[in-house]
């Protein structure tokens, strides 16, 4: 197929270099010329406008940073510039209302569109096993389907319009809370005189296990390899973890939900991003525990 990707950032340049390693042509658009450089390392053919980027596409892709520009981008630039019967799929975090708008305008100017955000960072990026959370049709999500699993370990179709959006920010503020708790468990432990290979030798297999711990223990030197090994670089950014806690708690708002451990993630965060941690992974909170 020939896809436009439009946003190569962090997340963004793996994922079209793993279309790319697909077999598929990749038309990629970003603001920055360093990202555009890498895209071309990968093959891919770079623009220096969406509008041309999109032009004779199959499929366009995105992942931008706020709803704000994705509504901007697609009602501006995608939104008949791209080929009549072309298939949208959104992979940006953003919130439900504007992802049901944008898919809403799409669908009436005659294109078929997916939301369908992410789960694994950086290196699931690179490494083609991110998770995708769809939203959509049933129509549009068997067009969508094959694109994103060529990204992708896992894509499981969540329902209807905004559900991918949904279903993202319910993870993620299931993930912000079980980190912070797996944080201040570690330094209990470790105050209370265990030894932390050995509390997580025990809690691992016991009824405290959880993702954060066994899979992204903020521990260094303890369980798999994560980022507190490397300083708490790459992985995912404190300051994303807030976006997406924010979100979630807008969303918790509009539907009028308790989330009370969300809200205090969120509060935690805040406090951990606005005292200059934002570019450190959300692990690295346990630092202030």
């Amino acid at each position: 197929m020939k896809i436009a990707f439009i946003g190569l950032g962090n997340m963004g340049g793996g994922m079209a270099a793993n279309l790319v390693k697909a077999g598929h042509q990749v038309n990629a658009f970003d603001l920055s010329p360093e990202a555009l450089a890498r895209a071309m390392e990968n093959k891919c053919a770079v623009y220096d406008t969406v509008q041309g980027a999109v032009a004779g596409v199959d499929a366009v892709v995105s992942m931008l940073p706020n709803g704000a520009i994705v509504d901007s981008v697609y009602s501006t630039d995608v939104i008949g510039h791209a080929p009549q019967g072309a298939v949208f799929l959104d992979c940006s975090t953003i919130d439900v209302d504007t992802a049901r708008k944008v898919t809403a305008a799409a669908v009436a100017a005659g294109y078929a569109m997916v939301d369908a955000p992410v789960s694994g960072g950086i290196a699931a990026a690179n490494g083609g096993t991110l998770t995708f959370m769809v939203g959509g049709t049933d129509e549009a999500f068997a067009r969508a389907e094959p694109i994103l699993a060529a990204m992708g370990k896992a894509v499981i179709h969540a329902g209807t319009s905004g559900a991918g959006q949904a279903a993202k920010i319910c993870n993620n503020m299931l993930l912000g809370a079980s980190m912070i708790a797996t944080c201040e468990t570690f330094k209990l432990a470790e105050k209370l005189g265990l030894d932390l290979q050995t509390f997580y030798d025990i809690s691992s297999k016991a009824s405290g296990q959880n993702w954060s711990m066994t899979s992204y223990c903020p521990v260094p030197g303890v369980g798999p390899q994560s980022p507190a090994d490397n300083g708490y670089q790459g992985g995912f950014a404190t300051a994303l973890m807030l976006k997406d806690l924010k979100l979630a708690m807008a969303a918790a708002q509009s539907v009028d939900a308790e989330v009370p451990m969300g809200e205090k993630a969120a509060a935690l965060y805040e406090a951990y991003a606005d005292g200059g941690a934002g570019g450190m992974d959300f692990s690295a909170i346990i630092k202030t525990l």
